[in-house]
């Protein structure tokens, strides 16, 4: 594995643990998603990795080497997109991601060629003689996930890449992100944003309150609620929530939308109900559709905050090949 942390272990002042037992391993040419609701500890072990803070205790190993003790490894053997926007202001996109492409060793014909490229895959080529202090924060946020990826490092570490991001720009976004393992790059992706991640990750952990909880490819993790459906309700504004029929399994939710769990056999029942109660003007749509992470989510951290734009080593469960901390507990 590229990546290797053991155990890792970090608290903050008042004993509040922002990484408690921390283990997971990125290989080369993988994308590994870190899913958490915010302050689940999943920046606190990123800065852990590129030598920004140092841990109580465990292990952090890029190709062999300990960047604990040799933190200027890290930050050359890393190339990382920050959860904060990069501050461009004077600069141009093109000007920034050739400068980052150039003090990471890029050759400048190689650097321009692999920033015009990005640019256009991003479709922000539009912009990229435009001072960073004019642009919008969803293309300051690509420009950043082009300046990570211009001359990437053996490990790639991208922090929420997709914030502020349009939905049309996501998509392309998030291709660039599979691209990046597909080159070889061992990728670490950190997001909330349960459910696009599925879609560009090869396996993921999910952390809560600073300990990973399960981990697996998102087949594996989907196993866990393959008898389920997901029904989301989108209420009519003003109109409060009726009560929900036996069928329902869970909701989580709160406002305008609410995400129910029904078992598959309930589908028939299901529309119904929410067929009538649209009728009736209590919900503006709804959506019946197969569970996906983010219902797995739910399932395990069981916060509303799912739903966002989201010490010891856990044991196997036999039936998924997931590691699951409530397997341990039992």
């Amino acid at each position: 594995m590229l990546l290797e942390i053991d155990d890792l272990a970090k608290a903050y002042r008042k004993g509040a643990r922002a990484n408690d037992g921390i283990s997971l391993s990125v290989a080369a040419g993988e994308v590994y998603g870190l899913l958490g609701h915010n302050g689940a500890g999943k920046t606190t072990m990123v800065n852990q990795v590129v030598g920004l803070l140092r841990p109580d205790a465990g292990t952090i190993t890029i190709d062999g080497r300990d960047v604990i003790a040799d933190p200027g490894f890290a930050r050359r053997a890393c190339s990382i997109q920050p959860q904060a926007t990069l501050p461009i202001n004077g600069l141009t996109p093109n000007q920034a991601v050739e400068m980052i492409g150039r003090l990471r060793g890029g050759r400048a014909d190689d650097v321009r060629r692999r920033r015009d490229g990005l640019f256009e895959a991003l479709d922000i080529g539009e912009w990229a003689r435009t001072d960073g202090a004019r642009l919008s924060g969803g293309v300051r946020r690509l420009v950043g996930f082009a300046m990570a990826a211009v001359a990437p490092g053996r490990l790639i570490i991208l922090d929420e890449p997709t914030n502020d991001v349009d939905p049309v720009r996501r998509r392309l976004l998030w291709t660039q992100v599979r691209a990046l393992g597909d080159e070889g790059a061992a990728v670490l992706l950190v997001t909330h944003n349960v459910v696009e991640a599925e879609r560009a990750v090869d396996r993921l952990a999910i952390l809560d309150h600073g300990r990973v909880i399960a981990t697996g490819t998102p087949a594996q993790l989907k196993e866990r609620v393959a008898d389920d459906l997901r029904l989301e309700l989108v209420l009519e504004p003003g109109a409060a929530l009726p009560e929900l029929p036996p069928f329902v399994l869970r909701d989580v939710g709160s406002g305008q939308r609410h995400l129910a769990t029904v078992a598959a056999s309930a589908a028939a029942a299901a529309v119904g109900w929410a067929e009538a109660a649209k009728l009736d003007g209590t919900f503006e749509e709804y959506r019946l559709g197969p569970a996906t992470l983010e219902d797995v989510y739910v399932e395990l951290v069981g916060r509303p905050d799912a739903l966002s734009n989201g010490n010891d080593a856990p044991a196997s469960d036999p039936a998924t090949g997931l590691e699951d901390a409530r397997v341990r507990a039992a």
